[in-house]
Parts: C-alpha cells; sequence; structure tokens
C-alpha cells in the first residue's frame, strides 16, 4: 500500500504463478551443524547419479579416487581410447582395398601390446614393429667349440645344430633364389645339400651373366649390338650414309638396314644403299666352316683367327665375289664399303621399297620363261667367267628388279675347285630345275641337262638316277683333289683377277 492508500496489484507471470520463495534463514542458522546434517540427510534420499567414468574403474581403483593424480590418469586414458579407435578409422578409410596399406601405428596413444584390455580382434601383428611368428635363429656356438657340460655337451659338429646353421645360411643366396621358410619348418640340411645348392646358385649366377653378356655383344634378330652401333654411327658421321632408315630383311646369318647414301673421296656413293651386318652369333657359322676353310684364297687366314674374325672374313668373301659378278656383268649389288663385319651396297629396289623374291613376284608364262633363261645365263657366266659356284642358289636369293632377274646373297659361294664345288653345283640346279617345273616353265631343263649345261662336264645322264649321277660327280672331285695334292694345280681354270689383294685382318678384336 503506497502513501495515498491505494493498493498496488502485483503482475502475472505469463509462464504461470510463481513458487513461494523459501524462506530467509540467517547466516548463524546456515552454520549450524543441525542444518548441515538435515541437507546431508535430503541428499541421501535421492537415487544416485551414474558416473559416466565409472564403468572404467574397478572396485579396487574406487578407493583410490580421492587422488587428483588417479583421476587425471584415468582421464587420459578414456581420452587415449578414444583417439585410438578414431585413428583405426581413418587408416582403414586410408587404405581402403589397397594390397599396400599404409600403417598409423607410430601416431597411436595405446598400442596394443601395451594395453593388456585390449581383445585379441584389435591387434594386427602387421602394425608392429616384432613379428612374432617369426622363427628365431638358431645360436650360434660359443667361441671354445661346444656347449654344456658333462653329458649335455654339444659341439659345432653336431648334426641338429649344423643342419640349422646351414638353414639359416640359405639366407645369404642371391635374390632371385627362392629358399622358403626353412627356419620356420625347423629345416636341417646337412652340409653336403648344403654345398651342392651353394655350388648350384654360383654356376646359375655365372650362366646369367654369361647369357647377359653374350646378348649384349651380339648381333640379335632386328637388332645390333653396342659395337655395331658405333661402326654404323661412324659411317653416318664421317658422311658416307646421310641416314640410317630401318631394317628391310633378316636371315639366318645377317640383318639388312636400308639407308640413304652420302659420299665418299674415291667413288660416288648411290642414293640409297643397304648394310649388311653379319650376325656375331658364332653358333650360326659353326656349320658353314666348310664354304671358307676350304677355299685357297683364305685357306691360310681362316687357320688363323679366332671365331669372331672369320664373321669378317665372311663378309670380305662376299664383297671378293660380288667384284668378280659385278666384272662378269651380272646384275647383283654394287660394294661401297666394308668395314669389320658391315658390308654396305647398293640398294636394288625404288625409294625405299626393296624389290621382291622370285618366290613372292607374279609373272607371266612369258616373263617366267624368260626369267628361267636369264637365270640360266647368270649360272653359265657365274660359273665359266667368274669361277664361282653359288651354293645357296634358290628363289629365295634372287631378286626381280626392272625386269630382270638379280643374284644377292654371295658370302658362301666358292670355286668349282673346293673339294665339294660339284656338289654344290648339283644342289643348285636341283633348286633351279624344281621351281620352274612348278610354275609350269614347260622349257625348263632337268636337273641333269642343267648341271651338264652350266658346267659343261657332260656327265652321262643314263637312267637318270640320282645315286649314280651323284657318285660321278663325287668321283671328279676326288680325281681333282688327288690332281692338286700330287701337282699343287688346279684342273680347271681360276680366275686371278680380283679387287686387289684380300683385305689384311683387323688388329683389334
Amino acid at each position: 500500500m503506497d502513501q495515498s492508500g491505494v493498493t498496488a496489484e502485483t503482475p502475472k507471470s505469463p509462464w504461470g504463478s510463481a513458487a513461494p520463495a523459501p524462506p530467509a534463514c540467517s547466516l548463524a542458522d546456515v552454520m549450524s551443524e543441525q542444518l548441515a546434517r538435515q541437507m546431508e540427510e535430503e541428499d541421501n534420499a535421492f537415487p544416485a547419479l551414474t558416473d559416466p567414468g565409472a564403468d572404467l574403474l574397478s572396485s579396487d581403483e574406487v578407493s583410490d579416487t580421492t587422488s587428483d593424480l588417479m583421476l587425471a590418469q584415468m582421464l587420459q586414458m578414456q581420452f587415449d581410447r578414444e583417439f585410438d579407435d578414431q585413428l583405426r578409422r581413418e587408416e582403414k578409410k586410408f587404405n581402403g582395398d589397397s594390397k599396400v596399406s599404409i600403417s598409423f601405428e607410430n601416431y597411436r596413444m595405446v598400442h596394443p601390446y601395451e594395453d593388456s584390455d585390449s581383445s585379441e580382434d584389435e591387434v594386427d601383428w602387421q602394425d608392429t614393429r616384432h613379428d612374432p611368428y617369426r622363427a628365431e635363429k638358431p645360436q650360434t656356438t660359443p667361441r671354445r667349440g661346444f656347449a654344456g657340460k658333462g653329458k649335455n655337451i654339444t659341439t659345432k659338429h653336431d648334426e641338429v645344430t649344423c643342419g640349422r646353421k646351414n638353414t639359416a645360411r640359405m639366407d645369404n643366396f642371391a635374390p632371385e633364389v627362392h629358399v622358403g621358410d626353412g627356419l620356420g619348418m625347423d629345416l636341417k640340411l646337412s652340409n653336403q645339400v648344403f654345398n651342392s645348392l651353394k655350388q648350384h646358385c654360383y654356376s646359375e649366377q655365372k650362366r646369367s651373366a654369361r647369357l647377359h653378356e653374350k646378348k649384349e655383344h651380339s648381333t640379335a634378330e632386328q637388332a645390333v649390338d653396342p659395337r655395331t652401333r658405333l661402326l654404323m654411327y661412324k659411317m653416318v658421321n664421317a658422311g658416307v650414309l646421310e641416314n640410317i632408315n630401318g631394317c628391310i630383311s633378316t636371315g639366318k646369318e645377317s640383318v639388312v638396314f636400308h639407308a640413304d647414301g652420302g659420299s665418299l673421296e674415291e667413288q660416288p656413293v648411290p642414293d640409297e644403299v643397304v648394310l649388311k651386318v653379319f650376325k656375331t652369333t658364332l653358333n650360326e657359322f659353326k656349320n658353314r666352316d666348310r664354304y671358307i676353310k676350304d677355299d685357297y684364297r683364305f685357306k691360310d687366314r681362316f687357320s688363323k683367327l679366332n671365331p669372331r674374325k672369320v664373321i669378317r672374313l665372311w663378309a670380305e668373301k662376299e664383297m671378293h665375289n660380288l667384284t668378280r659378278m659385278k666384272k662378269a656383268e651380272i646384275p647383283c649389288p654394287e660394294v661401297v664399303l666394308l668395314k669389320k663385319h658391315i658390308l654396305v651396297m647398293s640398294f636394288i629396289g625404288k625409294d625405299h621399297v626393296p624389290a621382291p623374291k622370285l618366290k613372292d613376284v607374279t609373272l607371266g608364262s612369258e616373263d617366267m620363261k624368260r626369267a628361267f633363261y636369264q637365270v640360266l645365263h647368270l649360272m653359265q657366266l657365274l660359273y665359266q667367267e667368274c669361277n664361282l659356284v653359288h651354293a645357296d642358289l634358290s628363289e629365295y636369293n634372287m631378286l626381280w628388279h626392272e625386269g630382270k632377274v638379280w643374284l644377292i646373297d654371295v658370302s658362301q659361294s666358292i670355286e668349282p675347285t673346293h673339294p665339294h664345288g660339284l656338289e654344290f653345283l648339283f644342289r643348285d640346279c636341283k633348286n633351279v630345275s624344281t621351281f620352274f617345273q612348278k610354275k609350269g616353265v614347260s622349257e625348263a631343263m632337268s636337273v641333269y641337262e642343267l648341271f651338264n649345261a652350266v658346267s659343261g662336264l657332260n656327265i652321262p645322264v643314263g637312267a637318270e638316277d640320282e645315286a649314280e649321277f651323284m657318285a660321278e660327280i663325287v668321283a671328279l672331285e676326288k680325281r681333282n683333289e688327288d690332281h692338286v695334292q700330287r701337282r699343287g694345280k688346279k684342273t680347271f681354270p681360276v680366275a686371278s683377277d680380283d679387287s686387289g689383294p684380300p683385305l689384311k685382318p683387323d688388329a683389334d678384336d
């Protein structure tokens, strides 16, 4: 009530009637012990609230909660576990389904081997630094040579100890040797078995190195070794070749590359040339020694050369044979340059396209008949004018270019005075006669008539029995060889007009 006697009305609360205010008590009442006990009884009347960290505390730890340090350590442990759980989820998300996984082990707060309460499914032994399943290596024998005392003494020669040591030594083998987990299986290798395995690994390493070296220093199919590549680069740098375009043909004894010609001081270089690179793999020439060791032009030099230099002699032999054929005006490649086992010749073809082989070209009946007479004439010139036998003449070594037949691949060509010269000539005649007869050339001679037409020996054909004909040829070769040994002369005329003396062997390997 104010001074004017008007009673003031209390405003109503929108939330309803307000609770009555507790009675005020003095400071003395608050400090009294009776009031304190009353408040404690009221608190005990309410149900106890659950503590979030109560499940982490054991019954023994409850009594120690009065220590602030213990409470801080338990809270930190709970925080570390939550952090590790989050880190494990991040690791799983980061790796996904990858076969190579990244471990976050070093960032964990509680490691599996430190946390005794962690379950087995949480432990990832691949993430730990120590593999518990790895077998331990056998203990080394003390320096004195034995271990133990009395009946339990064990020397360094013990069978079981030596076997386990030999198994452990297999880890020192080359990485490419898969030795397996011999220690985990408690494998015991005897000294004999271990020495055999060690010797086998050593032999395999030497064989692998030898094969690698052979691959590096040999001319393989459609490829060249570093030495040959260097020779080709030198030809380009010297201006003999403008550039090397690529491989156009491969054979069992050589690889042929196409190149653009450059210039030489002694003679002009054609616009298009080929490089015939004789393979330096010796196994291709083991069965071809008979083509050169009995040739009187190279007989003295053949015995003094190592197998690698024989290959250079093979290239030199083709150069001399091509020079003879060019002087007799036989269509063949023209020699430009010889450098070790690389022979540079003119290109038979046009605009980087080589001339087709006679076996691949399609000719009419008239052209095929003309080709037969050309081959017959070339064989006669080769035998009578050049004093040579091709020794490998077939449709594979004859090209058709500009309406005529060209002869190639004469590195194995020999003279008729060779101990097997007439046999090689008979084989050439057989190849030529068979090819043209299959092509339907009615004018094609039989092998016996062709042999007599080329050689001029007029061996009687008789019943045309190949065995009898070959017997006559072998008898002629035998008489010629005996005459050579007695008189030191050749029964057949020998053309000695080559392109000068044979080249001397190179001084380097």
